[in-house]
């Protein structure tokens, strides 16, 4: 006896569509906004290290020089011998290159500071002073 079988297609019903797109739309809402916001921590980390190795740089132009570079001067002189008074007596780049914040902004400087000796800061994602979450500024006394 042969029994012949017949091999049945058969194909996801529209039903069975909507469930697994519903299934995707859940766990993207889900995932989504986590991966979203690891990015803006991310930028908020590494402004945060740009000024620590910003502080530093000027700590070594201080015991090169016996002071820090004014506010005029700015952080250029990390980079570059300021032509600005005063001069330096022993200038070295402290620096290859003066980073821009995570936002693409400048990293402000203040001889004296505001908030200490000197402040270095950024003024978060929307490139002005104050704000909150993103926008929020990010600076050495923190």
């Amino acid at each position: 006896m042969t029994s012949h079988f017949r091999s049945r297609r058969r194909g996801f019903t529209l039903i069975e569509l909507m469930v697994v797109l519903v299934i995707l739309g859940v766990l993207a809402a889900l995932i989504v906004p986590n991966v979203l916001n690891r990015a803006d921590d991310a930028r908020v980390t590494a402004a945060r290290t740009d000024i620590h190795n910003l502080m530093q740089a000027l700590k070594l132009y201080k015991l090169d020089n016996q002071r820090f570079p004014t506010t005029e001067q700015g952080l250029d002189a990390l980079v570059h011998r300021p032509t600005a008074a005063p001069a330096p007596a022993n200038w070295k780049p402290s620096l290859d290159k003066l980073p821009n914040d995570p936002w693409g902004h400048a990293y402000q400087y203040l001889n004296p500071g505001v908030k200490g000796e000197i402040d270095v800061f950024s003024y978060g994602a929307d490139g002005q002073a104050g704000g909150e979450g993103n926008d929020a500024d990010l600076g050495s006394w923190q």
